[in-house]
């Protein structure tokens, strides 16, 4: 279908006191996608999340979830989503089988189409079921959200920073999940400030600042609108101060024998860049060289710009 998964259009949030969280956000998110929102705190993803999530009231503009205007049609839209946030909020005495068990209820979901020990299984919180949740690590909890918000199969997922403060090996497996439920249909939503993951996971990304989308294009073409690279350099002496290279859009000392050297490539090359530190009197004991990343671009398009909410 034509139709993309999320249609933003025009929208809006001023808050009480006139704080404008967003600005007018225009955003497509095509279906079948895993898409990055990513932004600097406070630049308007959570209000956008939140707006979707019936939590917020948007001032103008439209919101669609599948196809369903959020103020024509709010119960399929709310259907048509499911939202992990990033808070870990639970009923303490609600076992994990309990807490999906109602969930599926306010869903409207009958008993027999309920997949409450598929999805314990699925998040590999099966042997945990029937204990309280509040007897659950902190990462136990992050999957059983995720179990939560698909207990009425929404083909929607918003994974608000699912893996904030959580280690390595549930990080993996919570990203080997997503990309099972990405090949089954579902899009993906996610907001995270760990940009290699948004880099790894994403086939499109969007950056919000200051309430207004500031890039909106598939991660690849993303990468590529920045051309900057990155020396990093070692010096056969210590230096008290980097050297002036009028070429450069950078160079920092990390310390006394390392350069941190940032050029654009559209408009010199490394050999110059070296050429200009022989020329300085360094010495050159080894260089490496890297190409511009995901973080590269977000601190070129979000730098010196305030946030708004």
């Amino acid at each position: 279908m034509s139709e993309p998964a999320i249609r933003l259009t025009g929208l809006t949030k001023t808050y009480a006191g006139g704080k404008q969280a967003l600005k007018g956000i225009d955003l497509e998110i095509p279906r079948g996608s895993i898409f990055g929102l990513l932004g600097p705190n406070g630049a308007g993803k959570s209000t956008t999340i939140n707006i979707l999530a019936g939590l917020v009231n948007k001032t103008a503009g439209s919101a669609r979830i599948w196809g369903f205007d959020i103020d024509e049609h709010p119960r399929n839209a709310k259907a048509s989503i499911g939202i992990v946030p990033q808070e870990l909020v639970f009923d303490a005495f609600f076992t994990p089988f309990e807490t999906l068990e109602l969930q599926a209820g306010l869903f409207g979901v009958p008993k027999a189409k309920r997949r409450t020990m598929e999805l314990l299984k699925a998040v590999r919180l099966e042997d945990k079921a029937h204990v309280y949740s509040r007897t659950l690590s902190g990462g136990m909890k992050r999957r059983l959200l995720v179990a939560k918000a698909l207990v009425h199969n929404p083909p929607v997922l918003v994974l608000d920073e699912p893996t904030a403060g959580v280690d390595i090996e549930l990080r993996q497996l919570l990203w080997d999940y997503v990309r099972d439920l990405h090949a089954q249909g579902t899009t993906i939503v996610l907001t995270t400030h760990y940009l290699e993951e948004a880099e790894s996971l994403c086939d499109r990304i969007a950056i919000i600042n200051h309430g207004e989308v500031v890039a909106n294009d598939e991660t690849s073409k993303l990468l590529g609108t920045t051309g900057d690279k990155v020396l990093d350099v070692v010096v056969d002496a210590d230096l008290a101060a980097p050297p002036a290279l009028v070429t450069c859009k950078s160079v920092e000392l990390k310390d006394p024998r390392r350069l941190i050297i940032t050029f654009d490539k559209r408009t010199t090359n490394a050999g110059a860049v070296l050429a200009g530190l022989s020329a300085a009197g360094v010495g050159i004991i080894d260089v490496s060289t890297r190409e511009a990343d995901l973080e590269d671009v977000f601190l070129e398009l979000t730098s010196g710009k305030s946030a708004a909410a």
